[in-house]
């Protein structure tokens, strides 16, 4: 049988040696390890360490900081799915007395409520929790600094009331209710609050000088649902594989959809670096490729989970350093050695079972004014609508029930395409959200807004 390790060709797996090796040494991190993953499981892993004889592996377990987010945010959405909250409820319906109710729950899932980034008082990552008994230790007396709804403003307070209201709805501290719910369901046996060994410790690694001195560990109190977890490469990667295509036992394959949809107002600065947020996810745009997923950081320590479900290739990468290596950088460029190098093969095309004729009747060229458009019936049961120059708007389109078809992605996501037939029942143009498409530009006879000049076409006088 070919272990996970050997499926990776040895060209692909020494450039991924050399990569997070250049990364260990350049970022100087006391240590580094990393996963790839490709359908649905890691397929490679590799560590560097500056300790002679003690190279970590996929089981040692490393902090993982604003990666905790998503995993507080899969715990809300399960609420939501469970009818028990609306993500655009105001938070003052669920837990009142914080000040801040009139944030909706999406708003804090997606950092756009205009909370203040960090807590007040003492830098809470690298101080004990115990300082910051309850929310309104967390929030201040200033909670607001933007708009709410406004503007994408990251928020590590807003995940501390996302914890605060899973305990509310289901009356149990938020890391029994994570345990329960999430890890034990997808076998996350080494994800805990607090470090179980082996377990790295985190360190600050001198600036100007190759040396190095220890960070504190601190319990996060309410503030660990932004960011007090600790788990391992192999953890992360069955984590990333239920981020990809859901587990009906957690979260449906459609709520983790929603997930990484961007849900918050980009800021300019964050649209020139292909940056955007979902609901506790990352989205990012990088060298013609989209990753999804989260990086994180606490004293001590540096972690990225990111995935190309395009290529269908994830990688983790965890550091004990406080600064150093970019960890979205070298798991962006892990994806890019294993998706070039080895791309994925596509499955075999196969026909559709059955081809309804009337939908049959729909496909072919199509015209809207002067723009020419082709519309495809795929094996999949869903209709594509795609410009024939290339350049343009496009989505697919699947069936409502009642003879018209919902726009899935882009321009027309939600917009209904309905098909006008003749008395006879041939079809006679497609309307699309007012649109009126037809099978010659600007068709003789057709019911085109503003009508059709009566002279028709011709050139010059």
């Amino acid at each position: 049988m070919t272990s996970p390790q050997e499926e990776l060709l040895p060209g692909t797996r020494r450039a991924l040696l050399h990569r997070i090796a250049v990364a260990q040494r350049e970022g100087r991190a006391p240590s580094l390890v990393a996963a790839v993953m490709r359908d649905g499981r890691a397929v490679w892993s590799g560590a560097r360490t500056s300790v002679e004889g003690e190279v970590p592996d996929g089981d040692v377990q490393y902090r993982i900081g604003s990666i905790t987010k998503t995993f507080t945010a899969v715990l809300v959405l399960r609420l939501r799915d469970e009818g028990l909250l609306d993500l655009a409820d105001p938070l003052e319906k669920h837990l009142p007395g914080t000040g801040v109710g009139e944030v909706t729950v999406v708003d804090l899932l997606a950092h756009r409520a205009g909370l203040a980034a960090e807590t007040p008082g003492p830098w809470w990552e690298r101080t004990p929790g115990s300082l910051r008994p309850g929310l309104a230790d967390v929030l201040g007396e200033r909670p607001l600094v933007h708009p709410v709804g406004r503007r994408f403003h990251y928020s590590n307070p807003g995940y501390a009331l996302l914890g605060a209201l899973v305990e509310k709805l289901r009356g149990a501290p938020w890391a029994d209710v994570l345990r329960r719910e999430v890890l034990d369901p997808l076998g996350l046996h080494r994800t805990t609050v607090e470090p179980v060994a082996p377990h790295a410790g985190g360190w600050a690694v001198h600036p100007w000088a190759d040396v190095m001195q220890p960070e504190p560990l601190e319990n996060l109190g309410v503030m660990a649902p932004a960011g007090q977890l600790w788990s391992t490469t192999g953890d992360l990667a069955r984590f990333a594989a239920f981020l990809a295509v859901g587990d009906e036992r957690v979260l449906s394959a459609e709520s983790v959809r929603e997930m990484r949809t961007p849900a918050a107002p980009a800021e300019a600065a964050d649209v020139a670096d292909g940056y955007a947020y979902g609901l506790g996810l990352e989205l990012r745009h990088q060298q013609g490729r989209a990753f999804v997923g989260h990086t994180g950081s606490l004293p001590g320590f540096l972690a990225c989970l990111t995935m190309s479900l395009a290529d269908d290739v994830g990688a983790v990468v965890l550091a004990n350093c406080t600064s150093g290596p970019a960890p979205f950088t070298v798991a962006a460029d892990l994806v890019r050695i294993v998706a070039e190098a080895e791309p994925r093969v596509p499955a075999p095309w196969r026909p559709l079972r059955k081809a309804d004729s009337a939908v049959l009747d729909l496909v072919g060229q199509w015209y809207w004014g002067t723009y020419a458009f082709g519309l495809r019936l795929s094996a999949d049961g869903l209709l594509a609508l795609e410009p024939l120059s290339g350049k343009g708007r496009r989505s697919r389109f699947r069936p409502d029930g009642d003879g018209g078809w919902v726009g899935l992605e882009g321009y027309y996501a939600g917009e209904v395409l309905q098909p006008v037939r003749r008395p006879d029942g041939t079809v006679s143009h497609l309307d699309l959200g007012s649109f009126v498409f037809t099978r010659q530009p600007y068709e003789e006879g057709a019911p085109l807004p503003g009508g059709v000049d009566a002279e028709g076409w011709r050139g010059l006088p």
